[in-house]
């Protein structure tokens, strides 16, 4: 018997009111990961712990994702996605309240973990929500306007509730992101169409979404380029100060932001026809920025326009990376975003270890290179995978999740 909503029609513009909610709910997620970090001395200070131990905040947050996206995706396959993505938002008003009014350090800890498990709900969800309320033609763009979302809490977002933090104190801040939580709710409710979740007879396992032709090497893209770009950005701050220019590490992340909006939007509108060439592009602008670093640090404009190549290269990846593994995952997209959620943040957890672990025994200026020597198999792997993963213009095909590596 078909699905009560199969032979629904899908809109033939992009539905902007509903991508903007979502594109909402990727602010949400990325602001409360890495608010902690612009409040982190108030935390601390409050909690009574260290700022080394209330760094960890963000961590735990990670690991919540990295180790809940998988069996939470399984388990949920089934739900009508509406409600999944409401579940998932009033986690997080839930986990930010907690937040906001803890006095006490594991308390605080815990809803922080419990923040990252509803990230791994959402992550999982939004960027095939956003395929599935746009038509073919405009699944790239939908996620484009989705992926917005990370910009604008890396670039407004941190900023406005570290002056929050400073000015009225960072519970504030988290107050703040819970009403923010909870009007996003409405709008959800209101604005957002509903689509089901999977059949059980339809669903893949995970073990079986990685024989997928395409999906394995879209995921080893996304593991090293994450971790590239992780070792840089956490640390961009201590490389500059080493090269002299501490005191402009705001302006050069401003630098960095604005070009990974524009970024953004050049991936939105050439996504569906040149994916393959967009993420070599973006692949070898990092690489380029990398270069800059490596050999021109001395010369502050050319460490601002590192960082403009940077951001041009970085902005768009989270909309090709989601979706290669969609158009690679064919009916097991669900499965192979969860895989990919869980590698994105466990290179993000551990790009500040390698990244910590560089700095204690070669130093600062050996970053840029690290990326580059991060970035070559990128490289490679993004080349070879022309008939499946990255598949060049015109040859882009839905694979079905039951395809065996071995038949095509």
């Amino acid at each position: 018997m078909p699905h009560p909503t199969a032979h629904l029609p899908l809109p033939v513009r992009l539905p902007l009111p509903a991508l903007l909610a979502l594109a909402t709910a990727v602010f949400v997620t990325c602001l409360t990961e890495i608010l902690p970090a612009g409040v982190l001395p108030g935390m601390s200070d409050d909690l009574g712990v260290g700022e080394s131990a209330m760094g960890q905040s963000v961590t735990v947050y990670a690991i919540g994702t990295a180790a809940t996206a998988i069996p939470l995706a399984a388990a949920t396959a089934g739900w009508r996605r509406k409600r999944l993505l409401l579940t998932a938002m009033a986690g997080f008003a839930a986990a930010n309240t907690v937040t906001a009014v803890s006095s006490h350090y594991p308390l605080t800890m815990a809803a922080r973990f419990v923040a990252g498990v509803a990230a791994g709900l959402a992550w999982a969800l939004l960027a095939g929500y956003a395929r599935r309320l746009a038509p073919d033609h405009l699944q790239g763009r939908a996620i484009a306007v989705v992926m917005t979302g990370i910009p604008v809490a890396l670039a407004l977002g941190v900023p406005a509730g570290t002056f929050l933090g400073d000015t009225v104190g960072w519970r504030v801040a988290f107050w703040v992101m819970t009403v923010v939580a909870v009007v996003l709710l409405g709008w959800i409710a209101v604005a957002v169409p509903d689509r089901p979740g999977q059949r059980r007879e339809g669903r893949t396992p995970a073990p079986r979404t990685l024989g997928v032709p395409g999906v394995a090497p879209v995921l080893f893209v996304t593991l090293v380029l994450v971790l590239a770009h992780t070792v840089l950005y956490t640390y961009i701050a201590t490389f500059l100060d080493r090269i002299g220019m501490g005191g402009s590490t705001d302006v050069v992340l401003l630098v960095f932001g604005a070009a990974s909006l524009l970024s953004i939007w050049i991936v939105g509108v050439h996504i569906q026809s040149r994916l393959r060439a967009l993420t070599l592009g973006a692949t070898v602008l990092f690489a380029v920025a990398a270069t800059v670093l490596a050999v021109a640090a001395d010369s502050p404009a050319a460490v601002y326009a590192a960082a403009g190549l940077w951001g041009l290269g970085w902005g768009g990846a989270p909309t090709l990376l989601q979706t290669a593994v969609g158009e690679a995952g064919g009916d097991a997209a669900d499965a192979a975003q969860a895989m990919l959620v869980t590698l994105w943040n466990a290179a993000t957890a551990g790009g500040g270890v390698v990244g910590g672990l560089l700095l204690d025994h070669l130093g600062a200026g050996s970053f840029p290179w690290s990326v580059l020597a991060l970035l070559l198999p990128v490289l490679v792997v993004v080349a070879a995978a022309r008939a499946h993963g990255f598949p060049a213009a015109g040859s882009r095909a839905r694979v079905p999740a039951d395809r065996s590596p071995r038949t095509g």
